[in-house]
């Protein structure tokens, strides 16, 4: 499994609004600072903000911070939500696909824990995790 770059993208927009919790954060900072598009940003904050994840204010003194603190942001959760495909294989979604092994399969059976243990692995961790190596945005000149 490979995780997408809006998933990526998510994670990284925490990590920025916790390391900088005393003041609003801007995309465009944010999208400065990783080298992200603007565009690609708006679609992961307005995600995030739909999940109760980060609070969004408009407006010239705008921007976006945590709605939760860091310390309640489960990473696995928000992984789960951001991806748009979890399926490891096709079976996964119940049809059974073109696979000759549908109802005789051993392996799914696994898969499914490993997918659950992938999860609760990440869920061990929370944004404050993140916190810790993440870059700070700098703080903007009065003027």
């Amino acid at each position: 499994m490979r995780l997408t770059e809006h998933t990526d993208h998510a994670l990284r927009v925490l990590a920025s609004c916790a390391a900088s919790p005393e003041r609003l954060l801007t995309i465009a900072e944010i999208a400065v600072l990783h080298g992200i598009s603007k565009s690609h940003l708006m679609k992961v904050v307005s995600q995030l903000n739909r999940m109760g994840l980060v609070d969004t204010i408009r407006g010239r003194h705008g921007g976006l911070r945590l709605a939760r603190p860091p310390a309640r942001i489960r990473l696995g959760d928000v992984v789960r939500v951001m991806e748009p495909d979890l399926q490891l294989v096709e079976c996964f979604d119940g049809s059974g696909g073109h696979c000759v092994l549908t109802g005789q399969c051993g392996v799914q059976a696994a898969l499914h824990r490993a997918l659950s243990a992938f999860f609760d692995t990440l869920n061990e961790l929370t944004v404050v995790d993140l916190q810790a190596k993440a870059v700070r945005p700098p703080a903007p000149s009065a003027g």
